[in-house]
């Protein structure tokens, strides 16, 4: 089944924060001297071979993390990596997947994604993903663009998410995205507390110097892929105070986190930025987690096992909040974290 191209431009806003996929491959020895473009297409046979030859050229495909020519002959043994965002005519078949509606009406659904279903098929993830399950759910969906999907989440970011149902539904909520008429609240894990506890972090965001992960770059750097971003952050709960190695520092806390814009990877890569990466994360966090805790005592042991066995970033969307596109009732809703955001949560607060 083919879902369609809308034929309107997608802007950042309306692809969530976490849209791309990061795929990888080693370039096998058979393949030496074969070139890079030519390799490509075996290694990721879900896409046309000019959609990959634009992305070598775009430098969204790496050759041992360095941008290198489509015609670049090939050794064999090389990795290589390509910054996928899903394409909205990706071929996706219906699969009988879970899903956890929180609403449902003839225009709008709602859901509670949960960490690790993938939204969108793509290489490395053609089936078992969000699209395929919306599909059974409702096949009409396959007249939209992705299935209706208006906005994502990370792979391994739980919460709410909103899809179309119709059309006329799928542009009006588009919109509301584009012009941030959206209310998105996550919950978010972080090392240490930031100072102030309640805050805005206003800092462009642009690809890193990996290619891969995103970074805060200078707004008056000139950089073509340099975006606005602002995340508002409230401290709810703080952990460990007293226990860190600074006098009224923390080793953690519970921060409520308000999207303005939504790029890629925002919430991570700002708070990151700021020295309070989200526990778990395995792209922009960093050390051995909570630093300057002593294991020997029960609490303690417990709060650094659940930090050192948290294998995704702790973030979740838990409110969102839109005008139905078609009555324009305001309506909201919340999911409470999942399990492993709980205990992970419980954990830290016995410290």
């Amino acid at each position: 089944m083919t879902l369609p191209h809308s034929g309107r431009p997608d802007t950042d806003d309306v692809r969530a924060e976490d849209e791309r996929e990061l795929l990888e491959a080693v370039v096998p020895l058979e393949h030496a001297g074969r070139r890079f473009d030519q390799a490509l297409a075996d290694l990721f046979p879900d896409f046309s071979r000019s959609r990959l030859t634009s992305w070598i050229k775009s430098g969204e495909a790496l050759l041992d993390g360095a941008e290198a020519k489509p015609k670049q002959a090939l050794r064999g043994g090389e990795t290589v990596t390509v910054w996928v965002t899903p394409s909205i005519e990706t071929t996706a078949e219906p699969e009988a997947i879970a899903l956890d509606l929180r609403h449902a009406d003839d225009e709008v659904i709602v859901l509670n994604k949960p960490a690790g279903l993938v939204v969108h098929p793509g290489a490395g993830n053609p089936r078992g993903t969000l699209v395929n399950a919306l599909l059974h759910f409702d096949p009409k969906l396959a007249e939209l663009p992705r299935a209706g999907i208006v906005h994502r989440l990370d792979k391994d970011t739980s919460g709410l998410l909103v899809a179309a149902k119709h059309d006329a539904a799928h542009q009006a909520l588009s919109a509301a995205f584009s012009v941030h008429a959206i209310e998105r609240i996550y919950s978010a894990i972080a090392l240490g507390c930031p100072r102030p506890a309640v805050g805005t972090i206003d800092a462009p965001l642009a690809r890193a110097a990996d290619r891969i992960r995103m970074a805060v770059v200078d707004e008056d750097s000139g950089r073509p892929d340099l975006r606005r971003a602002v995340t508002h952050y409230r401290a709810v709960e703080i952990y460990g105070r007293g226990r860190a190695k600074l006098a009224g520092d923390a080793l953690a806390s519970l921060l409520d986190c308000t999207l303005e814009t939504g790029r890629t990877h925002q919430i991570r890569v700002h708070l990151a930025s700021i020295g309070h990466p989200l526990i778990g994360d395995p792209a922009y966090g960093r050390g051995p987690g909570l630093s300057g805790l002593r294991p020997g005592e029960p609490v303690a042991d417990r709060a650094i096992a659940a930090v050192a066995g948290f294998r995704r970033q702790a973030l979740h969307a838990r409110v969102l909040g839109f005008e139905h596109p078609v009555s324009g009732e305001a309506l909201r809703f919340e999911a409470e974290p999942p399990e492993d955001f709980k205990t992970l949560r419980e954990a830290l607060a016995a410290l």
